[in-house]
């Protein structure tokens, strides 16, 4: 069974579903949740949401919406219908777009109400990739503090952030907006394509909610041990979020 208190959500970035049972069925106790990102739901589909529903888990829905706004509607009221805890949606997609996002994760939850997150900028994605590819004259700070912005005031429920900007977020936007972290590396570990990254226990202190882990976990010798060792990391007293 999952862990309720824990903050570790295990990406399941692997090509098959029997990969994906496999793991999940060996991390669960000490789990938050999974997420299903676009590798595993293009090659089994809900049927992979189903498995872990199955397993007693919760499913953060990780395609990353970007869309018109009646495209995005139909998607999210689609994905909530399976009864997901989490799905995002690009925060860049407009008032509009998150706003038919949040409206029909309201009206067709299935197992309580579908959280909905808009994603911020990706962890991937440095200062100089920011201005000079996407063309924005923000710095990637404040970028990322007027999407978060954007997407609260859509009615979305979180963001999904870079650990380096979880405390400003924070301070803009509050204690009870989710915030969600991908880009987190316990010591020691590859940063691989990672670009903004910190500890799981650094991100738990800088306010996260949930932090995400995929390579770290699903690379290691032992996957079960170094799962248990971030879940601890994130719950020990060291790592208590500090709310400003």
């Amino acid at each position: 069974m999952p862990d309720p208190t824990s903050r570790l959500i295990v990406a399941l970035d692997v090509p098959t579903l029997s990969e994906a049972t496999d793991l999940a069925r060996r991390l669960a106790p000490h789990l938050a949740g999974v997420k299903i990102g676009s590798q595993l739901f293009t090659a089994e589909g809900p049927r992979a949401v189903h498995a872990m529903h199955d397993l007693g888990l919760r499913v953060f829905l990780d395609l990353k919406f970007h869309d018109i706004p009646n495209t995005v509607g139909g998607a999210v009221a689609a994905a909530t219908s399976l009864g997901v805890w989490m799905l995002n949606v690009h925060a860049s997609g407009g008032p509009a777009m998150l706003a038919a996002a949040a409206k029909e994760a309201s009206a067709t939850g299935v197992s309580g109400r579908t959280l909905v997150l808009g994603v911020t900028v990706l962890t991937s994605v440095e200062e100089k990739d920011l201005q000079a590819t996407l063309g924005t004259v923000r710095t990637l700070r404040d970028h990322v503090l007027h999407l978060a912005r954007e997407a609260k005031a859509a009615g979305l429920d979180g963001v999904v952030a870079s650990p380096h900007e979880i405390a400003d977020i924070r301070q803009a936007c509050g204690p009870g907006f989710l915030i969600v972290t991908p880009g987190v590396r316990p010591a020691g570990a590859e940063r691989g394509d990672q670009r903004r990254v910190l500890t799981p226990g650094e991100a738990i202190r800088a306010g996260a909610d949930y932090v995400v882990v995929g390579r770290p976990i699903l690379a290691a010798k032992d996957p079960v041990e170094a799962a248990e060792r971030i879940a601890a990391e994130c719950r020990a007293p060291s790592a208590e979020r500090r709310e400003p």
